[in-house]
């Protein structure tokens, strides 16, 4: 499911509301740092040479479709084919955007969706900053069951990488998990077990997010083996961040 266009929408999301979404990556094909085994846009395809939209275009083409809104929006989103900390122009794209928002809609956010693989730019971190919500991924608190929910395009990557650079935001960020069960290739996938759960709860604690964003599998996936965690429990592992304070959006 690729968005053919730079800006689309707006779209009711469940976790954002009434959403207009900016794509920074190519229409014809996804483009990311993760391969995720969920990912509703199916996998990445390889490409030498990738097309991305320059800052002016991507300026351009938010103005018009702002100044035609009729409709309040809630948010403005960074999603779209792929991950949108990848564009060279992120951090002049996120201020055009904001001054666009204070100019046609003052009271949406711009709202930024991010796997945390791009973190340690010192110039996406200023980019999101800017940002109004910052929604960061963290599947998994265990190296292995990241490696194979995310297949990530660099081998080597750690949570403890991804932890670190999520702690240079201060909490001032929320932390989104897709829990989920299945098989791929041969190996189970389960981010649901005590050991993961264990795992996670200490890591959360360790980041103290402002919000943590729970969800499950929503659309169909490239991986059809994977399963939908029920509310009931999706519930139950929100329950013990809830009893200890934490502000746990659940989508199930």
């Amino acid at each position: 499911m690729l968005f053919t266009s730079i800006v689309y929408g707006p779209i009711h999301s469940r976790r954002l509301g009434m959403s207009l979404g900016i794509n920074l990556m190519p229409i014809e094909h996804k483009l990311c740092t993760f391969d995720c085994v969920y990912c509703e846009l199916g996998f990445n395809t390889t490409v030498s040479h990738p097309i991305l939209p320059t800052c002016e275009q991507v300026k351009q083409a938010l103005e018009q479709t702002l100044a035609k809104q009729v409709e309040p929006i809630d948010v403005i989103t960074f999603s779209g084919n792929g991950e949108p900390t990848l564009h060279p122009d992120f951090l002049s794209i996120i201020q055009d955007t904001c001054s666009l928002r204070d100019q046609y809609f003052p009271n949406a956010k711009v709202s930024v969706l991010s796997n945390s693989t791009q973190l340690a730019r010192t110039d996406v971190r200023q980019a999101l900053m800017l940002a109004d919500n910052r929604i960061l991924k963290l599947d998994s608190a265990i190296d292995s069951t990241m490696q194979l929910i995310d297949i990530p395009a660099n081998k080597s990557l750690t949570v403890e990488q991804i932890t670190q650079w999520l702690m240079l935001f201060n909490g001032d960020f929320t932390l989104q998990t897709c829990f989920l069960r299945g098989e791929h290739n041969g190996r189970t996938i389960d981010n649901t077990t005590p050991q993961e759960l264990k795992a996670w709860y200490s890591t959360v604690e360790y980041l103290h997010p402002k919000q943590i964003m729970i969800y499950v599998i929503d659309r169909a996936t490239p991986v059809r083996t994977l399963q939908k965690l029920t509310r009931n429990e999706m519930e139950q592992i929100a329950l013990p961040l809830i009893q200890k304070g934490y502000n746990v959006q659940i989508s199930a």
